[in-house]
C-alpha cells in the first residue's frame, strides 16, 4: 500500500475478511496455501480419529448416546484444532448430528428427545450477544465508535508512553462492547500513516502493534458481550441454574482486564525504550460521511445507554438481561438505522459456533460423559486451587492454537462436574482466561491483523503471549475466588 494512501482502506481489507484473520495469518506465517486438499485430508484424518476413539476406546457399559458423544467431542476438537472447516460449521455440526444420533432409532436402541439441543438457538446467551452485536454495528454504521477513539487519544497528550497507554486503554474499552477484532482492524488503521514514518525497528512502532492487539483481547474480559468465551460460561452456569448478572460480571472481568492492560502497558516500556520524542498521530477531522444524519446518531446514542444501563441495573428491575437485549435489536431496525444489508454483515458465525458449543457441554454433562473419564483420572484428591491454576494454564494454552470460545465449550463442563462445589468459580475463570492467549500471531484475530501489516515479527508476540497468559490465570483464580465468594 502506498504511504499516501488512506488508512480506511486497511481497516475495510481487515474488516472484509476478519472471519477468516487466523487463517490468513497462518497461511503468511507459514508460506503455505493450506487449500481444499489440506482440508480434505485434515478432516478425514479428524474423522478416522474420532471414529476409533469414539466407537473404539470407550467404556463397555456406555449407551450409544454416550459413545456418540465421546465420538463427536473428539471430532469437534480436532475439526477446531486443524480448522479443517471453518469454526462456525463444526458447531452447526454438533448440533446436526446431535439431533440424528440422539433421536433417531436407527442409530439409537434408547433414543431421547434432542430437542434441547436444538433449543441452544434459542438461548438466552444467544440474544444477548445478538443485542452486544446490534450495539456495535449501529455505533460502527453511524462512526461513533471513531469518535470515541479521536476523544479518547486527544485526552494523552503527545508524549510516547502516554499515547500508547491511551491507545491501550481505548481498545481494551471498546472491546467490552465491540468486537475486539473490529477495534483492533479500527485502530490500527488510523495509526498505520504514523506508523509508517517510523524506522523499522523502531520501538514505539513495535510496542503499538502489540500492545493494541494485546490491550483488545484482555478487554473483552470486562462484559459478557465482549468475548464469546464469557457468553459460554453464563449459558453454562444459567442450565446449573447459576445467574450472573450484567453488573456481577463486569465487577469481576473489567478490572482485570484493565489491571492487565496497564500492567502491559508498563512492561512493554520496559522492553522497547521509546524515548521522549513527541508522538504527531492525525486523526483527522470528525467524518460526518460516516452517518446518514444527526438523527441516526442521537437514535444510536439513546439506545446504548438505556440499553447498557438495563443491563447494569438488571438487580433492581429485575428484567433479565437477555429481554433488555431486545431493546436494540427493536430500536435500531425499526428506526432504520440498520438495514437489511446490515443484518448480513453480523457475525452470525459466532452464534452458530456458541450455540453448538452450549449443546456439546449440555449433552457431555446430561450423559455422563465428562463424569466418568475424571471418576477414572482420580483427581479428586487434588488441591482445588491447584486443580483451577491446570485448567486455567491449559484454557491459555489451547486458546492458543484453536478457537477460545471452542476451548471454552469443551473445558467449561468439565472443570464443572470436578469441581462442583467451586463451579461457579472455575466455568468464570475459564472464560476469562481464554482472553489471554497471545503468543502466535494466529493465537487470536487481533494479533493476526496486527501480523498482516507486514511491520511486526512473530517474535514480538512471545513476550505478551508469556507474560500475560503466565499471569492471568493466577490473577483470575485469586480476584474471581475472592469476589465471588463475597457476592454471593
Amino acid at each position: 500500500m502506498n504511504e499516501n494512501e488512506p488508512s480506511e482502506i486497511l481497516e475495510s481489507e481487515i474488516l472484509g475478511s476478519q472471519n477468516d484473520s487466523r487463517l490468513s495469518a497462518l497461511r503468511k506465517y507459514t508460506g503455505t496455501p493450506w487449500g481444499l486438499g489440506r482440508n480434505v485430508v485434515m478432516a478425514t484424518a479428524s474423522f478416522l480419529i474420532a471414529a476409533l476413539v469414539g466407537y473404539g476406546l470407550t467404556d463397555a457399559s456406555f449407551t450409544d448416546s454416550q459413545n456418540h458423544t465421546v465420538f463427536i467431542l473428539v471430532f469437534a476438537i480436532l475439526l477446531w484444532l486443524t480448522e479443517a472447516v471453518p469454526p462456525f460449521a463444526v458447531g452447526l455440526l454438533i448440533i446436526c448430528f446431535q439431533l440424528v444420533a440422539y433421536g433417531t432409532p436407527i442409530v439409537n436402541s434408547a433414543p431421547v428427545d434432542a430437542q434441547k439441543y436444538l433449543n441452544t438457538w434459542s438461548s438466552s446467551v444467544i440474544f444477548l450477544m445478538l443485542g452486544g452485536f446490534f450495539l456495535a454495528d449501529g455505533m460502527r454504521k453511524t462512526g461513533l465508535d471513531r469518535e470515541i477513539f479521536r476523544l479518547a487519544i486527544s485526552l494523552f497528550g503527545r508524549k510516547p508512553g502516554n499515547v500508547l497507554l491511551g491507545l491501550m486503554l481505548t481498545a481494551s474499552v471498546l472491546s467490552m462492547v465491540m468486537s475486539n477484532t473490529a477495534t483492533t482492524a479500527m485502530m490500527i488503521a488510523a495509526v498505520m500513516p504514523f506508523l509508517r514514518s517510523l524506522p523499522a525497528e523502531a520501538g514505539f512502532r513495535k510496542a503499538v502493534l502489540v500492545g493494541i492487539p494485546a490491550a483488545a483481547s484482555v478487554g473483552g474480559m470486562g462484559t459478557i458481550i465482549g468475548s464469546p468465551p464469557n457468553a459460554v460460561a453464563v449459558g453454562a452456569l444459567a442450565q446449573a441454574g447459576v445467574t450472573v448478572s450484567f453488573l456481577d460480571w463486569m465487577l469481576l472481568g473489567a478490572p482485570l482486564a484493565l489491571v492487565l492492560c496497564f500492567g502491559f502497558w508498563f512492561a512493554l516500556g520496559k522492553k522497547y525504550p521509546w524515548g521522549p520524542t513527541p508522538v504527531e498521530i492525525d486523526l483527522g477531522s470528525p467524518d460526518e460521511d460516516l452517518c446518514s444524519s444527526r438523527r441516526n446518531r442521537y437514535i444510536v446514542i439513546g439506545t446504548a445507554l438505556t440499553t447498557m444501563g438495563l443491563w447494569l441495573t438488571s438487580g433492581l428491575h429485575q428484567i433479565p438481561v437477555a429481554t433488555v437485549s431486545a431493546v436494540p435489536v427493536a430500536i435500531l431496525t425499526v428506526t432504520g438505522v440498520l438495514e437489511a444489508k446490515d443484518m448480513r454483515g453480523l457475525p452470525w458465525d459466532t452464534l452458530m459456533l456458541v450455540a453448538g458449543g452450549l449443546a456439546l457441554g449440555l449433552a457431555i454433562v446430561d450423559f455422563g460423559v465428562a463424569e466418568f473419564y475424571l471418576g477414572q483420572l482420580q483427581l479428586h484428591g487434588a488441591k482445588v486451587v491447584s486443580l483451577m491454576l491446570i485448567f486455567g494454564f491449559i484454557t491459555v494454552i489451547l486458546s492458543n492454537v484453536m478457537s477460545n470460545t471452542a476451548t471454552a465449550a469443551i473445558l467449561i463442563p468439565i472443570a464443572g462436574i470436578l469441581l462442583d462445589d467451586k463451579s461457579a468459580i472455575v466455568t468464570i475463570m475459564i472464560a476469562l482466561s481464554a482472553s489471554a492467549a497471545l503468543l502466535l500471531p494466529v493465537s487470536t484475530p487481533p494479533n493476526a491483523i496486527a501480523y498482516s501489516t507486514e511491520m511486526i515479527k512473530p517474535r514480538e508476540f512471545r513476550y505478551g503471549g508469556v507474560l500475560v497468559g503466565g499471569t492471568t490465570p493466577v490473577l483470575v483464580v485469586g480476584w474471581v475466588w475472592v469476589l465471588w465468594t463475597f457476592l454471593h
